[in-house]
């Protein structure tokens, strides 16, 4: 994990690496700040196609280590879609199955770095403002 901070995408304030998710100064969101230099330094293509077939292959880029159980989530298939790539006028077009995540949602994508990092900082419970797909990923 290369994350040092947590940055406001508004006003730009940062915090430390905690379970923060609004800036206190404006209510915008926080972001991780990566250090780049260390990324560089060692992610290479070979470090990532070598990684889980899962989205811990980039765990590099997340803020939160990868857990060491969990549903294997992300990575899901590329699809070719030639019918509507020739009524868009393009030569190919891929659609993401999002369905061969656990709870069939590209939420399951945020919803475990969330519950990696809650276990990093000791939290025993996660909850949401949701009755939908993020519900039933969290």
């Amino acid at each position: 994990m290369h994350a040092t901070a947590l940055a406001c995408a508004g006003c730009g304030t940062t915090y430390a690496l905690d379970a923060s998710f609004a800036c206190s100064r404006c209510f915008g969101p926080l972001e991780p700040v990566l250090d780049r230099d260390a990324i560089n330094r060692v992610v290479t293509r070979e470090r990532i196609e070598a990684g889980p077939r899962t989205l811990w292959r980039y765990a590099d880029f997340l803020p939160a280590a990868p857990p060491s159980g969990g549903l294997p989530v992300g990575l899901t298939p590329l699809l070719p879609a030639p019918r509507l790539a020739a009524e868009l006028g393009l030569r190919e077009l891929y659609v993401k199955v999002e369905g061969a995540n656990p709870t069939h949602s590209f939420k399951d994508r945020v919803v475990a770095v969330a519950a990696a990092k809650a276990l990093e900082l000791g939290l025993e419970a996660l909850a949401c403002a949701s009755t939908g797909n993020l519900a039933g990923a969290v």
